[in-house]
């Protein structure tokens, strides 16, 4: 048997195979709100945690569009793993970036790349205003908080986070850093009962004076205000994010097709007419933000940053729409939870919940556009 190599491994094909055991347990883990962790040791095994890092750093090599796709067609077979695990590959993303650009990170994704390290983030939850305290010690600081909608907490190895220091100036910075999860004084609260995604593990995460080296800080900024690391994480987080929702309205319109094709009946024509051209405008969008992204090989801005959030916007509304158009095709079967169309409706919501939601989108762009604070 031939040895795949990184370099001649057909990642999207075995993605793929992989997701047809992901879908045998879909239904279960969404019944029982329980994460998927045979899925994750399976992309673990054939080493997706680690693809996107460069080669040269022990990883696999893939360019970040094909990670794109690689999550798109996890999703069309399990929504929860390809949400989970473009959550971990947003935060490679973004190192890959700073170490083709500035030289940095070199070891820490070859740490990764070498023990398939999971990173979770938090920033969604925490965006300008962060939570939590940060209290000053000598050589470090402990860090208390509760940090929500941490996907795929419960089997992370480093939170990638941040929290609030009061200066004694008495105004407020933010500090960013990293921090492994598998410690005292780090649990978990299993509070995560949600509509759909409900496989992905994003239990709270509680830190309960938790020492920071200062030496782990990487970035200190002021509170409620926009810094340009944004242009960067935002760049790259939002087409790997959106990519599991257009794997899940691919597999709505697939579903639907099926049953117009054996029900026959003359609406249906017209009805997969316009279920089509929504799935055509919703990829169209997704595309054009992996043109954005450039393969990593993009210039950060605001501008750029408005325009990616703008295409979130649209890619999870169409997206929303494809699912819904399939199942007013596939009818009132579509209601039933044994139906799998029902699981991607409740999934597909959660696209809106991304950052930044609509209006706060329409907000931040306008300004942009505008060019007012």
């Amino acid at each position: 048997m031939e040895t795949k190599t990184p370099q001649t491994k057909n990642w999207i094909l075995q993605a793929h195979e992989l997701g047809k055991a992901f879908t045998e347990k879909a239904m279960e883990h969404d019944a029982n709100g329980t994460f998927v962790h045979e899925n994750y040791a399976l992309l673990k095994s054939e080493g997706y945690f680690s693809a996107l890092i460069p080669i040269e750093l022990g990883g696999g090599g893939v360019s970040y569009s094909e990670m794109c796709n690689i999550i798109r067609v996890i999703g069309s077979y399990c929504g929860s793993t390809a949400l989970a695990f473009s959550m971990h590959q947003h935060l490679v993303a973004a190192a890959v970036w700073k170490y083709k650009h500035k030289n940095e990170g070199a070891r820490t994704l070859a740490k990764i790349a070498e023990s398939q390290l999971v990173l979770v983030s938090t920033g969604a939850k925490d965006w300008l205003g962060s939570n939590g305290e940060l209290t000053k010690l000598d050589g470090g600081y402990l860090f208390s908080a509760k940090k929500h909608f941490a996907s795929q907490s419960v089997v992370g190895d480093i939170a990638v986070t941040s929290s609030i220091f009061k200066n004694p100036e008495g105004n407020n910075s933010v500090l960013h850093f990293s921090v492994p999860l598998k410690q005292k004084r780090v649990s978990l609260v299993d509070d995560w009962d949600v509509m759909g995604m409900r496989a992905t593990g994003s239990q709270t995460i509680f830190f309960e004076e938790v020492f920071i080296p200062e030496d782990a800080i990487a970035l200190t900024r002021k509170q409620n205000e926009f810094h340009p690391v944004w242009n960067i994480v935002l760049t790259v987080a939002m087409p790997l994010i959106m990519s599991a929702y257009m794997g899940i309205a691919q597999d709505a319109h697939e579903m639907a097709v099926k049953s117009a094709r054996q029900n026959r009946q003359q609406h249906s024509i017209y009805s997969i007419g316009q279920l089509h051209n929504t799935l055509l405008s919703g990829q169209a969008q997704w595309k054009a933000m992996l043109e954005l992204t450039s393969n990593l090989d993009f210039r950060p801005s605001e501008l750029h940053t408005a325009n990616m959030l703008a295409y979130k916007t649209n890619v999870s509304d169409l997206a929303r729409e494809v699912v819904s158009l399939a199942m007013e095709i596939v009818g009132g079967q579509s209601f039933y939870k044994l139906h799998r169309l029902e699981r991607l409706f409740r999934d597909v919501q959660a696209s809106q919940f991304h950052p930044l939601p609509k209006w706060n989108q329409y907000e931040f762009t306008g300004k942009q556009i505008l060019g007012r604070e």
